[in-house]
């Protein structure tokens, strides 16, 4: 009986050689159903990929996710890069990647339009109502997912708690916080590297489907080969496209141009998206609203609902930041508000993705070359058990603002509260989807807004 299963793979015919054409239409098709944050939008590639198509084995598509893991920027949207570059070359890594962000930077675009010209509608209004407190259970169940994940040990438990009153009291900019995490990981690993050392997050065991595109055994493509020309290559072309984005926006704008100052500041927080979106929120609050003032703490949580609908990375709430200050700051003028929310959006999106590009298409072929000896994890598993005390802040600061709508001196909001309990208990007890869980909280808001009309 045990051995049918290995019968079964070997009688199964290797996948026929897959197209650009088709990967283009796989890819496209990818980035409108990839809801579910990064979790939900990693099992649909693993379904489709590695189950049902078999582009690629379950060991490589493992490997190339931990790689992922590692790098700052969303692992979904890099493994998709990742994939689609070991596949088709450097266009097939742009093109998967592209296509993970675009669809949802248009959806956002979009819907960040309704939310400014049409917010005070009642309809709008109650909708908000009921997703502003799932979202702060959201926050607070990511806090609960990671912790489980990184709190292995007391001194991760200490790291966190430090973390958490670095910044609630003391309001520590989160890229200290990180520094600070990853330096401790690097030099306490060398004294007791088993409290340090990475987790197996994603499972080390691998299960056979059959024989894939790309095999456990199939040899590393030429175009995968390392090579440090390549390598400087990749470099300079990633760091000239910066340059020359952000030297058009000085040309344009000024240095102290809003477009400019978003271009520099999203650029620093695409290095500092370990942990996820969750993990790089509190950085986006800390320069988006109280430095830069391009939206309210209020508008924050509503941006952030709009993410949790909208398929793709939920970093893409930065497209709902860069939209509503595009529109506020008025960048391109009082008349033209519409297009020139569009175009931060989109300077946001393009400075905050490029750099995960390029760590995928210069360092991939580092990848290729050590299946199973990537090192240096030990101040990843500091920094992200820092993340868990910097999350557990970010919810506290959505219960505030959604519970005490007008401060601590102002009513409690206490069907803003039933709601949130709710929706914790439903994440936490019964593992509702986050999909279904914002669309009853939504209708709960809107019910409840327009009975009180």
């Amino acid at each position: 009986m045990s051995a049918a299963p290995a019968k079964v793979d070997e009688a199964i015919a290797p996948p026929a050689r897959v197209t650009f054409a088709e990967a283009f239409r796989f890819w496209l098709k990818l980035g409108f159903i990839s809801f579910g944050g990064p979790a939900g939008q990693i099992a649909i590639m693993h379904t489709e990929l590695v189950e049902r198509r078999r582009w690629i084995s379950e060991k490589r598509f493992l490997h190339a996710l931990n790689y992922c893991m590692l790098l700052p920027g969303p692992e979904a949207q890099q493994l998709a890069t990742y994939i689609g570059w070991l596949m088709h070359r450097t266009w097939g890594g742009i093109v998967a990647g592209a296509l993970f962000v675009l669809p949802s930077l248009f959806i956002l675009i979009a819907l960040s339009w309704i939310y400014l010209r049409f917010g005070d509608v009642p309809v709008v209004a109650g909708l908000f109502y009921g997703i502003k407190p799932a979202v702060t259970a959201l926050v607070l169940h990511a806090a609960h997912r990671i912790g489980t994940r990184a709190l292995r040990n007391a001194w991760m438990w200490g790291i966190a708690a430090a973390a958490f009153v670095a910044i609630f009291a003391f309001d520590t900019p989160f890229p200290a916080i990180v520094v600070a995490a990853g330096l401790i990981g690097h030099f306490g690993a060398r004294r007791a590297p088993a409290v340090f050392a990475l987790g197996g997050g994603h499972g080390n065991g691998q299960q056979r489907y059959g024989p894939a595109l790309i095999d456990d055994d199939t040899p590393t493509p030429p175009h995968a080969r390392f090579s440090r020309g390549r390598l400087a290559r990749l470099l300079a072309v990633g760091v000239g496209m910066w340059a020359l984005a952000m030297g058009a926006l000085v040309a344009t704008q000024g240095l102290q141009g809003t477009l400019t100052q978003m271009g520099w500041f999203f650029t620093k927080a695409a290095l500092l998206t370990f942990g996820g979106a969750y993990a790089v929120l509190p950085y986006v609050y800390q320069g988006a609203v109280e430095q830069h003032h391009w939206l309210s703490g209020a508008q924050m949580i509503d941006g952030l609902a709009l993410g949790e609908t909208t398929p793709g990375p939920l970093i893409m709430v930065v497209a709902f930041v860069g939209f509503v200050g595009g529109w506020l700051r008025q960048v391109l003028g009082p008349e033209a508000l519409f297009l020139g929310g569009a175009l931060a959006a989109t300077v946001v999106t393009f400075f905050t993705f490029l750099p995960s590009f390029v760590f995928i298409l210069a360092g991939g072929p580092l990848v290729e070359a050590t299946h199973g000896k990537l090192g240096f994890t030990a101040p990843l598993s500091a920094i992200t058990a820092a993340v868990v005390g910097v999350i557990l802040n970010l919810a506290l600061f959505f219960a505030y603002h959604v519970l005490w709508p007008q401060g601590f001196t102002g009513r409690f909001d206490g069907v803003s509260a039933f709601i949130a309990v709710a929706a914790a208990v439903a994440l936490f007890r019964f593992k509702v989807g986050v999909m279904p869980l914002l669309g009853a909280c939504a209708l709960a808001g809107l019910a409840v807004t327009l009975g009180r009309g």
